[in-house]
C-alpha cells in the first residue's frame, strides 16, 4: 500500500473500498514507511480535512468526507 501507484486513504474511502476505520492502518504504515510524504499526502487529505481531524477528531474527518460521497 505504500506505493505511490495505489490509492491513497481518502480515494478508496469515497470510493466505498474502505472503511473509515482503515485510516488508522493507513496511518500506522505512514509511521514504518520510508516516505518523505506528510501524513495528510500520504492519506490524500487536504488542508480543511486535515485541520479538522487533528482539532476535532476522527466524527469531523469522516462527516467531511461523507458529505464528499454523497455529492
Amino acid at each position: 500500500m505504500a506505493e505511490n501507484t495505489e490509492k491513497k486513504f481518502k480515494e478508496r474511502y469515497l470510493a466505498g473500498e474502505a472503511a473509515f476505520e482503515e485510516i488508522d492502518d493507513y496511518s500506522q504504515e505512514w509511521g514504518f514507511s520510508d516516505t518523505t510524504d506528510t501524513l495528510r499526502a500520504y492519506l490524500g487529505l487536504d488542508e480543511e480535512e486535515e485541520d479538522a481531524w487533528v482539532s476535532v477528531g476522527d466524527e469531523a474527518l469522516k462527516a467531511l468526507l461523507d458529505r464528499q460521497k454523497e455529492s
